[in-house]
């Protein structure tokens, strides 16, 4: 998730929190695992990730980051090869966001305004996987801690330990059935929680139709549609490089959005993940004005720094340790 409005409404630029009786909890001990039994990382996450696109749910979840707190509902419905799902917020602004596929659409009633874009779906909470490759298992191992009730849904207790400093964990509640991700903390190189998202209620196999969500994303009238323009590319197209790879992180994509009626050279997002976590590094136009002191900022499990690389700004965001943001920055260099 990003946990930041799920990763979803994140990146959409609405922070979420969560209330406080969402707080880790002691969970009941299991019996140890027989050799055999214990499924490895790569199973549990794949797990997870198959519960979060093909269980049909309504519920509400809590977010906390910080001080902040803040909650949504969520309408997840699948039918074969379609995923459609509506977040409202409940606190903040209102805002509620659709996704049909790769299509996203959010409303904003005060400004009467509506962003419609394609995105990628992979890393929407309460999925956690950001790829499906194998690699995961070279920097985290997963170990069973328990069982627990969330939102009145029986769950396994799973604990996603990173093998270096270069990342943080995660403790997941996946629920026993089949695995759909019920409530997720990040956890810091110290095993302090820095986020958690958590259900408060949950309906299984709840009468949502795909047909109604999809005629409530199409009611536009009234509003202002922007479809803002991501253009895909390559970092090397761009003139960028990173002179060394950070150990696990490996690019996931590249875009630039158009400057518009500002014209001059485009801002670039070139993202990385290591499976579960993910950085961006977003590149721009060096402008006195605007970019007047370099700075590191923490939210939650949400780490960034800026700072100036010859005629250029540059953002360093992401789920993960300052030092692993550090070495992304350290890294990049222009090539032309």
């Amino acid at each position: 998730m990003n946990f930041k409005l799920f990763r979803l409404l994140t990146l959409m630029g609405c922070a979420l929190s969560a209330p406080h009786y969402v707080a880790a909890q002691t969970p009941t001990p299991v019996a140890p695992v027989q050799a055999g039994e214990a499924k490895d990382i790569n199973e549990w996450l794949i797990r997870m990730h198959e519960a979060s696109r093909n269980r049909s749910y309504v519920g509400t979840f809590v977010v906390s980051s910080g001080d902040a707190l803040s909650s949504a509902k969520i309408w997840h419905v699948c039918d074969g090869t379609q995923q459609m799902e509506r977040v409202e917020a409940l606190t903040g602004p209102p805002r509620s966001t659709f996704r049909h596929n790769d299509q996203v659409v959010t409303f904003m009633p005060e400004q009467k305004l509506i962003r419609a874009e394609k995105r990628e779906s992979l890393g929407l909470f309460p999925a956690l996987l950001k790829s499906t490759g194998s690699q995961i298992g070279d920097f985290y191992q997963a170990r069973q801690e328990g069982r627990e009730r969330v939102a009145g849904v029986d769950a396994d207790v799973i604990a996603l330990v990173p093998k270096d400093a270069m990342r943080f964990g995660y403790r997941v509640w996946a629920e026993q059935k089949k695995g759909l991700v019920v409530k997720l903390q990040t956890l810091d190189t110290d095993g302090k929680v820095l986020e958690q998202a958590a259900f408060s209620e949950l309906q299984f196999d709840a009468p949502v139709k795909i047909e109604k969500l999809a005629q409530m994303m199409n009611k536009v009238d009234g509003y202002k549609v922007e479809r803002p323009g991501l253009v895909k590319t390559t970092a090397s197209a761009e003139g960028w490089a990173l002179k060394k790879p950070v150990a696990g992180f490996k690019p996931m994509s590249c875009h630039k959005r158009p400057r518009g009626a500002q014209g001059g050279e485009a801002p670039m997002q070139w993202v990385f993940s290591d499976g579960l976590a993910s950085v961006s590094i977003f590149v721009e136009p060096f402008d006195g004005q605007r970019h007047t002191k370099e700075s590191r900022m923490s939210l939650g499990a949400t780490q960034s720094l800026t700072r100036r690389v010859e005629a250029y700004w540059l953002t360093v965001m992401g789920e993960a340790p300052m030092a692993t943001l550090g070495l992304f920055a350290d890294g990049l260099e222009r090539k032309k």
